[in-house]
């Protein structure tokens, strides 16, 4: 048995021996030109021998699964660990030890855990360090240390990760303390942006603790290159010579690490020490240049407002339709835009693309584009969004559609559309098996076509084209900007918008019925349709919220991701934004609020009509009306190719959910839902051959897990380089920037909520989440304002936000963490920037 460990010795770089911290310190004291404080460890073989029998007759007690029950658990082993006699052969051995130093040195004893400071998983802070300690009491500091095992934030931390208690063990560091003059953190990638080109240092001056517990704002840099960007106007503590000096240090760690690095350091008399390196887990994956050629990726969640992981069977789905040249990394699709960077073809596309979408891509992209050396070395290839060669047929249908402006070429398509989906759930109700899977795969073929349908995406592709024309004559009539978001409310043949209306009418047919209400307030997720019939009045309000998923049932958030939950699966997921409408808004008014909306819509073309013809002429002014009425007949088109999209997914979830039960009752599958973490080509297999890797499933459920708790950048290069991208306006001090896409400025209550099965709203409050696609839409006629940080001028949200006329601003970065729930907030969407009051 080996209990105490000199940092330099062999042995010490065994995790098993010395925990995550011990080993990585001794890995840094083995690195020519790194000082590292002198110190040892008490290995995890004294953990064992001092508390496995106080771990062991009360370990039964940490298999609970309330936060509560678990709480207690590690109390109880807390304290009987801190009641352990130390055995005086220890108490000899480190005696010994610490006698090696000076008698008036004091000590920075800290806990090493097996389970941190791993290149996948920090657990950083989970348990406890004591800084000048003295060595008479350092035995009594190893002991909370190892008592420190068992916090509660320890304990619930891996219960939530899936580490067994029993697998974890606890070794101490004890070093000499450092005097510190300086002390701070160097993270060798930026671990907001995960750009791998820039190094973040932050320091305070005295002790790093005063950094980690709050109660000293540090300065901060950060240096890419030799640029070196200070956020602070006081003086500061280092000098830039000592921070490209300490950066270089950063990076020779970091290679001999193999990964970025997140650094503890202090320093004295001109002099930096490490005190403590571990990976920095939170940074995302970079995505593959096989070709060894600098790639530039664009996320694809940004563009489709939906940044959430997508599990592998939702990723075979989507790479079936793709138009684009789309890879997978950290659980995400981004699409490679190198080659379209390229061509002249290619850079239209994807400014076309990106200014609707994401206008922070947009910007990062054009700095690239700016990047005339990068450019000129990029060999020619195949792009991406240059690949699509159908847009002769939709822009034909375009003009075809803008020269007869007859909605009742809308209803044409939208039946042609309907008998499509009904088709094809004849075709698949008969099928199980691998026939199954194959004739999903063969309508997969043409599910790009009815996305990409000439009428359905003319409709999109000419009202774009007449926003434009629109909002040119806009300006020159009043100055204004974008005025044909003022035109947008209230429009017919929108499926999105109406899925709002149609459940506000539910609401209203529910609050004419008390217990039904009251139903509602306490069901809850146990909400069920059964249920509520049993209720006085409930038979009508099911059969109307039945009848209502019958036609918005398929949508779900992040709906693109067929693993995604669908509201006819889960109906509770409405109730929140059913009650909101009853509770704070009258009777009707849904329907109310949409005409009100129309009339106002009326007086404003005349208005605007009536001004061309004074500035502009009769001939003009005739030209800005038909633009007016063909914008108004068909801008709520452009949910249309998604919505049949989402419908047509409906269809094959049905399916593949039959194969996922039938897979259960074989004894192949142990639950449904493992079905999503296969690819598609694994489940026919799994079909076929009766066999599932469990192994490849549980890992990937860690992995995307891990995914899930990171934030996909909008652009990464292949080297990890992360663009910098900021919005250019002149806003209030403190405001959050971002872009306005609604007009209107509104004060109110932030609710900041990521789940519409949370969205329960009282009158005035203003939604912040991450982003919004159509299933939101219900939370809509009940809300003041909106906030995403996701969006564009022609995303989902902004669209319905200018049809219901409620102000809001997108692409606001970081917004659900910035802003808390509750706090007071004033949305400026005209000029795109959000204030906390």
């Amino acid at each position: 048995m080996k209990r105490l460990l000199n940092l330099s010795d062999s042995a010490a770089g065994d995790i098993s021996l010395t925990g995550g911290k011990g080993a990585n310190l001794h890995r840094l004291s083995a690195l020519d030109g790194i000082q590292v404080p002198g110190g040892f460890v008490v290995t995890t073989d004294t953990f064992r021998e001092l508390c496995t029998d106080v771990v062991a007759s009360r370990g039964e007690a940490l298999k609970a699964s309330s936060p509560a029950e678990l709480a207690r658990a590690g109390a109880d082993i807390r304290q009987a660990i801190r009641d352990i006699p130390l055995p005086e052969e220890f108490l000899r051995e480190l005696e010994a030890a610490l006698a090696s130093y000076p008698p008036d040195i004091l000590f920075a004893v800290r806990s090493s855990a097996t389970a941190e400071d791993l290149p996948d998983a920090s657990f950083a802070g989970q348990q406890d360090s004591y800084l000048n300690v003295r060595a008479a009491d350092v035995p009594r500091a190893v002991l909370d240390c190892c008592a420190s095992l068992y916090n509660d934030r320890a304990v619930a931390y891996r219960h939530k990760n899936g580490y067994r208690h029993e697998d974890v063990a606890i070794a101490v560091v004890v070093q000499e303390m450092v005097p510190s003059q300086v002390s701070g953190v160097l993270f060798t990638a930026d671990p907001m942006t995960s750009d791998r080109l820039t190094c973040v240092i932050e320091a305070v001056v005295g002790l790093g603790e005063e950094l980690v517990s709050g109660r000293k704002t540090p300065f901060t840099w950060r240096l890419r290159g030799r640029k070196i960007n200070a956020d602070s106007k006081t003086p500061p503590p280092l000098s830039d010579s000592q921070l490209e000096e300490f950066a270089a240090i950063g990076k020779g760690i970091e290679a001999a690490f193999g990964a970025p690095q997140d650094i503890e350091w202090c320093w004295v008399n001109g002099g930096f020490f490490i005190v403590q390196s571990r990976a920095i887990t939170t940074l995302y994956p970079l995505p593959e240049s096989r070709d060894g050629l600098k790639r530039v990726f664009v996320s694809a969640g940004h563009m489709q407002m939906m940044t959430d992981v997508m599990l592998p069977l939702g990723m075979s789905f989507m790479k079936l339709i793709a138009l684009f040249r789309m890879v997978e990394v950290g659980g995400r699709l981004f699409i490679d835009i190198t080659h379209d960077l390229k061509t002249a073809y290619g850079k239209k596309m994807i400014r076309t693309k990106l200014a609707a979408t994401d206008p922070l891509t947009h910007q990062a992209i054009e700095q690239v584009l700016a990047r005339q050396d990068y450019i000129r070395g990029i060999p020619k290839g195949p792009g991406s969004f240059s690949s699509f060669s159908g847009w002769l047929p939709i822009v034909r249908e375009g003009i075809r559609l803008y020269r007869r402006n007859d909605p009742a070429d809308i209803d044409l398509y939208i039946q042609r559309m309907e008998r499509l989906i009904a088709r094809l759930e004849e075709q698949l109700e008969p099928l199980a098996g691998t026939a199954a899977i194959e004739a999903i795969l063969e309508d997969q073929k043409q599910l790009s076509a009815i996305i990409y349908d000439a009428s359905g995406f003319g409709m999109v592709l000419a009202t774009q084209f007449i926003i434009r024309k629109i909002d040119a004559m806009g300006k020159t009539l009043t100055g204004e900007e974008n005025i044909s978001n003022r035109l947008s409310k209230s429009v017919e043949h929108n499926p999105t918008s109406e899925m709002g209306l149609a459940l506000s009418e539910v609401a209203d047919l529910a609050r004419e019925h008390p217990p039904v209400v009251k139903y509602l307030e306490a069901a809850g997720e146990a909400f069920r349709l059964d249920d509520l019939r049993q209720v006085a009045g409930g038979g009508a309000v099911a059969d109307a919220f039945e009848s209502f998923l019958g036609h918005y049932g398929m949508r779900a958030t992040g709906e693109i991701d067929i693993a995604k939950t669908r509201f006819r699966e889960n109906p509770a997921e409405l109730v929140g934004a059913m009650l909101t409408n009853i509770h704070t808004l009258p009777k009707g008014h849904g329907k109310s609020s949409f005409e009100q909306g129309r009339l106002e819509m009326t007086r404003l073309t005349e208005e605007l009509v009536a001004l061309a013809e004074q500035k502009l002429g009769s001939r003009q002014a005739k030209r800005l009306r038909r633009y007016i009425s063909f914008f108004r007949n068909y801008l709520g088109t452009r949910e249309y190719p998604k919505y049949f999209w989402i419908c047509r997914y409906d269809v094959y979830k049905r399916t593949i959910m039959r194969e996922a039960n039938r897979l259960v009752e074989q004894g192949i599958l142990q639950e449904p839902g493992d079905i999503f973490y296969l690819y598609l080509e694994e489940l026919r297999q799994a079909i076929q051959t009766g066999r599932v890797d469990y192994t490849n499933i549980a890992r990937r459920k860690r992995d995307y897990s891990h995914f899930a708790n990171l934030t996909p950048p909008r652009v990464i290069f292949s080297d990890g380089e992360v663009p910098e991208m900021a919005y250019q306006k002149n806003i209030p001090r403190g405001a959050l920037p971002g872009l306005g896409v609604s007009s209107g400025v509104v004060e109110g209550r932030a609710r900041v909520i990521q789940s519409i099965e949370d969205a329960v709203m009282e009158k005035g409050d203003i939604l912040v989440t991450s982003f919004t696609d159509p299933s939101w839409t219900p939370v809509f006629v009940s809300i003041a304002g909106l906030v995403t940080e996701v969006g564009g001028m022609m995303t989902h949200g902004a669209v319905i936000t200018r049809e219901y006329g409620l102000p809001a601003v997108v692409g606001v970065v970081g917004a659900t963490r910035l802003i808390r729930d509750g706090e007071r907030i004033r949305v400026n969407g005209d000029e795109g920037y959000v204030e906390i009051l």
